[in-house]
């Protein structure tokens, strides 16, 4: 596992690397690599060339780059790695929440509350490096996808498309069971919800509700069933408040 740390002071970079210290020693199992930078305008030219880590610790303010920029270009080219900020200002809460930071922190940093943070990041991290997979069978035989690369997926006389995060799509063969049945171990998981009697969407991919159908963030229309609208948006409200908090919980 690689942990990316930016901050464009060297004193609070020097800080940052010291409490990574203290988690690692403090945690036998932890197992991670840090690489720094105080320069965000090297960092950033570095995430274009790739992935470069698993979880990004960023400073907000930023002399070139700023976080959210950083933060930005991660998500358009990477949907697993981690983020957490710390800054000196709360201004910006909402933009992290919007590059789907799991933690904003404030400086000083208070030990306890990085290493939440960080146990948070860490475990988070793992589950994606062991990403869960989707089984589809196809002409060509058993294709597995990540959870994570799948943005919804669609019934279409019992052929499912399994729409992917990159535009892709995988077409399965003719399937004799339900929808239900097809999808019921996704659907299992936190976050994917049955909006429709053909349709199962990624709530980490969706981009806003709209009368009678949801909006994805590939700009996308899915359909919500009437019978299942008021149960939807709740569902998705509580999906909405619980990631929110998850990125809020460290101010």
């Amino acid at each position: 596992m690689k942990i990316v740390v930016c901050d464009d002071s060297t004193e609070d970079l020097a800080e940052i690397g010291e409490l990574l210290e203290k988690y690692k020693e403090s945690n036998a199992g932890a197992k991670f690599e840090v690489v720094q930078f105080t320069d965000s305008s090297a960092l950033y030219e570095k995430i274009q060339e790739g992935r470069l880590g698993d979880i990004y610790i960023l400073d907000m303010i930023m002399s070139d780059k700023t976080g959210i920029d950083i933060g930005s270009l991660i998500r358009n080219t990477d949907e697993r790695s981690v983020i957490i900020y710390i800054t000196s200002s709360d201004d910006y809460a909402l933009e992290a929440y919007g590059v789907r930071a799991v933690r904003y922190l404030l400086k000083p940093v208070r030990e306890e509350l990085f290493f939440e943070a960080l146990d948070y990041a860490v475990s988070d991290a793992a589950k994606v490096i062991k990403d869960a997979e989707y089984e589809v069978k196809t002409k060509e035989g058993i294709v597995s996808v990540p959870y994570s690369r799948i943005e919804y997926i669609e019934n279409y006389s019992r052929i499912l498309n399994v729409w992917l995060t990159d535009g892709k799509t995988i077409q399965s063969i003719f399937i004799r069971k339900s929808f239900d049945d097809a999808v019921k171990e996704i659907s299992g998981d936190k976050n994917f919800m049955q909006v429709h009697k053909s349709f199962l969407v990624n709530l980490n991919y969706v981009d806003k509700l709209a009368s009678g159908n949801i909006v994805m963030q590939s700009g996308r229309n899915i359909p919500v069933s009437r019978t299942r609208a008021a149960d939807v948006k709740k569902e998705y409200l509580m999906f909405v408040s619980e990631q929110y908090r998850q990125g809020d919980g460290g101010k």
